[in-house]
């Protein structure tokens, strides 16, 4: 797996080390990522079950009016 190297503020990277309960940097940035990365994937996934359900209803044919 690749590795990158940032730089951060030490008192965010201290926030979240306390928040997440965890002990090193570095788990404290991967878990910010990870949340990050599945609360993305949680709001595609209800997009995409809207989406689909508003398709649904433009497809049913209409009555005919009179």
């Amino acid at each position: 797996m690749a590795k990158v190297n940032i730089s951060l503020d030490a008192e965010l990277v201290v926030e979240v080390m306390v928040m997440a309960g965890v002990g090193s940097p570095q788990d404290a940035v991967e878990a910010v990522v990870r949340d990050y990365i599945a609360r993305g994937h949680r709001t595609e996934a209800r997009t995409e079950l809207k989406d689909q359900s508003l398709r649904e209803v433009e497809v049913k044919p209409q009555e005919s009016q009179g």
